[in-house]
């Protein structure tokens, strides 16, 4: 355990949600978004939430985060609209190699808030989280080949294609699919 990373933030804001830490109790919250946005997240996020299959799981999702964050296993958000404060997106820092240190990021939002902009708030405050607070010195972010939102946002948020994986994840209908490979320092985030 990293004895600098006990009192870091567990929310962040961005101009248009609170992004923070899950708590006990808000499965029912985040099984409600993964259940109206089923089909977009098995065939853009394979294996991503898949263990959430009904409230009860969906709850024991949310501990496990809670857990994993504790023991700075990953850091995982869900992404709350600051009017409604209701559940519309999550956002994950994971694989986390403490070495480099380096870690992989992941996230999604509802489709009812998606191409609005909300999302490259809520990455780039995340960022902001992943290089100054966990001094993280690399961030990658994996996509579809075919997830054409996510690898404009990753422009967007200034991560650079490092290059293609081929059959790297296999869908529900077990298709191999193709991904993208995103990375972004904190080198370059500093300089800009």
């Amino acid at each position: 355990m990293q004895a600098q990373l006990y009192n870091i933030d567990t929310a962040l804001l961005s101009p248009r949600t609170v992004i923070r830490r899950f708590r006990e109790g808000e499965g029912g919250a985040l099984f409600h978004l993964i259940e109206n946005n089923n089909y977009r997240i098995n065939n853009l996020l394979p294996g991503t939430l898949d263990v959430v299959n009904d409230r009860e799981a969906a709850e024991g999702y949310v501990r496990e985060k809670i857990a994993a964050w504790l023991q700075q296993r990953e850091f995982c958000f869900g992404v709350w609209d600051n009017k409604q404060a209701q559940l519309i997106g999550f956002i994950k820092i994971y694989h986390l190699d403490w070495r480099v240190p380096a870690a992989d990021i992941t996230f999604f939002i509802d489709r009812e808030f998606e191409g609005k902009g909300i999302m490259t708030e809520v990455v780039q405050a995340v960022m902001r989280f992943a290089f100054s607070q966990l001094q993280i010195e690399k961030l990658r972010l994996r996509t579809s080949t075919e997830n054409y939102p996510t690898q404009r946002l990753a422009r967007k948020c200034a991560f650079r294609r490092e290059g293609d994986l081929r059959s790297e994840i296999r869908r529900p209908s077990g298709e191999l699919m193709d991904v993208m490979l995103f990375g972004y320092t904190k080198s370059e985030y500093e300089k800009v």
